[in-house]
């Protein structure tokens, strides 16, 4: 077997079980890995110099595909309800499989950190078929120094084999595409699937898994700090503005999508940001657009120009889920240490599609619990496997219900304990539509959207006059120096005001509706932060 690039002689490829391999390429850059790429068409070069590659028929995660071995410690820490489970026999065989659909191949093997705190860091090991997926994945995670590879040991494996195809009798999976953890093992295989975002959850999903019980609340959220120190964080599921609203050139970015918090305060899981760049434009998002049109950059499903190889990021024919990775130093305002502060404001994104929802509410302790643990949002389309062209309103517990092997009030305690510590200021933002519904309205202007939020960092929305929203209860501005007052109130920017009534009290009950499944879990002030219940019932 030929190898190439420096790593752990003491732990090679045969130390997970690898057999007979033509070769293992070592923890290549990125010039090495373009050259890969290019030369066997796994991808292409955009006239920036970025390199650009198709998912085929994955183009965004597929939840239902993935599986969590079930043994006597998962049986009782995992969260069921949520998760799908295969037994450690069937994982026993996908494994096998694995070992054997790899000999013959040329893999790619990058040795990386999952974590910014080296407390509470995981080192992770992965394997990939394809020299792109090595590449995207050696810009998601955080590299560690050259002199630190020579004595890498892994403690968590991910093998992603995109060519591999599951067989749902033998492997108790739902189809040939999988993602089957084993936490006991510590591995992940990742089979079936193109999308090179899979890599990246997974290694979310093991720190959601182990974090907890060191006293670390995971967060699927986005984070930046002011030159003051005042850290913020932004929840949100994939869509909802994290990676956008946390670019902000006045302010330091710790990281785009994943982050702990800790005693010592927050710290990103990642080394790079995963954007999506479907309408990217440079007036738009400045930060985002320049990291994406140069070398080192990785787009994923973006349609290029035939004669040119220019990306035109507004067509969405692919798919509305284009990404671009790149590592976080393309940010020239991104943190090289990856970690802050306690946050002083903690922003919980929501994309609404029926546009009933005020840009932004400041929310009780309490309420914030009730919109933590609600997760409400509007998937996009592409961002999952089998959605249509249009959004469809989701409830997704802690703003990451796909990543959450532990039950949703764990995370739920950890951060309403952080809350109280830290005396965190609570906000509710609509990145989603208004004047309408999806279809008829508008998406809710960047602009006014960095406005409010600018305003609740600095504090000076604390000075405002609030009201309280008639349908959720909680507090929103009535006015904002550069905001148009009607857009603060978004029955005004409705034509038909009945249809609004009529789409908010619709809304209220789906809330109640979701929220059942938590009432007997959490406390009276938490119930009692639920949309007013005779709303729904008139």
């Amino acid at each position: 077997m030929q190898e190439t690039g420096v790593h752990n002689g003491a732990f090679g490829a045969d130390k997970f079980g690898f057999k007979k391999l033509k070769a293992v390429h070592w923890n290549f850059g990125a010039p090495q890995l373009y050259e890969h790429a290019l030369r066997t068409g796994e991808a292409v070069l955009s006239c920036d110099g970025a390199l650009c590659a198709d998912t085929g028929e994955f183009t965004g995660r597929s939840p239902k595909d993935k599986f969590t071995v079930r043994d006597a410690t998962t049986d009782k820490n995992m969260w069921w309800a949520g998760n799908q489970s295969i037994s450690a026999a069937q994982f026993e065989a996908l494994y096998q499989d694995f070992l054997k659909h790899a000999e013959g191949m040329t893999l790619f093997a990058q040795d990386l950190y999952g974590g910014a705190d080296p407390t509470y860091r995981i080192r992770t090991r992965v394997f990939t078929e394809l020299a792109w997926h090595s590449l995207f994945i050696r810009t998601l995670l955080i590299r560690p120094d050259v002199s630190e590879l020579s004595g890498f040991a892994p403690e968590l494996t991910i093998v992603d084999l995109p060519s591999f195809r599951a067989d749902p009798k033998r492997h108790g999976v739902r189809s040939e595409n999988v993602v089957a953890i084993d936490f006991a093992r510590k591995i992940v295989l990742i089979g079936g699937s193109y999308y090179a975002g899979e890599m990246k959850k997974s290694v979310f999903t093991t720190l959601n898994y182990y974090l907890p019980e060191r006293g670390v609340m995971p967060m699927h959220c986005s984070a930046n700090v002011g030159p003051d120190g005042d850290t913020a964080i932004f929840f949100g599921l994939s869509g909802t503005g994290k990676t956008t609203l946390s670019a902000d050139p006045k302010r330091t970015l710790i990281g785009d999508d994943e982050h702990g918090w800790g005693p010592d305060g927050i710290f990103n899981f990642e080394g790079g940001c995963y954007a999506k760049c479907i309408k990217l434009s440079k007036e738009a998002e400045p930060e985002i657009y320049a990291a994406s049109k140069r070398f080192g950059a990785v787009l994923e499903n973006v349609v290029l120009d035939g004669r040119t190889h220019l990306p035109d990021f507004d067509d969405g024919s692919k798919t509305e889920n284009t990404r671009s990775a790149y590592p976080l130093d393309f940010i020239p305002n991104a943190s090289r240490t990856g970690r802050a502060p306690h946050p002083k404001n903690l922003v919980m994104l929501a994309a609404d599609a029926f546009g009933v929802m005020p840009p932004i509410a400041k929310l009780s302790p309490a309420q914030a619990m009730y919109h933590f643990l609600s997760g409400y949002t509007a998937k996009v389309a592409g961002t999952e496997r089998g959605l249509g062209n249009e959004p469809q309103p989701e409830f997704s517990t802690c703003f990451g219900s796909p990543f959450l092997p532990r039950d949703p009030s764990v995370y739920g305690n950890l951060l309403r304990d952080l809350i109280a510590k830290h005396n965190v200021d609570c906000w509710l933002v609509n990145t989603g539509w208004t004047g309408g519904k999806y279809g008829v309205g508008r998406r809710m202007p960047i602009k006014v959207t960095r406005a409010l939020l600018t305003a609740a960092l600095d504090g000076s929305l604390r000075n405002a006059d609030f009201r309280t929203d008639k349908y959720f209860g909680f507090a929103v501005p009535t006015s904002l120096p550069g905001v148009e007052p009607h857009m603060l109130d978004p029955v005004k920017t409705w034509a038909d005001k009945a249809e609004f009534d009529k789409t908010a009290r619709a809304l209220v009950g789906m809330f109640q509706k979701n929220f059942a499944k938590f009432e007997s879990s959490v406390d009276a002030d938490v119930r009692a932060a639920a949309p007013e219940v005779k709303l729904a019932a008139e």
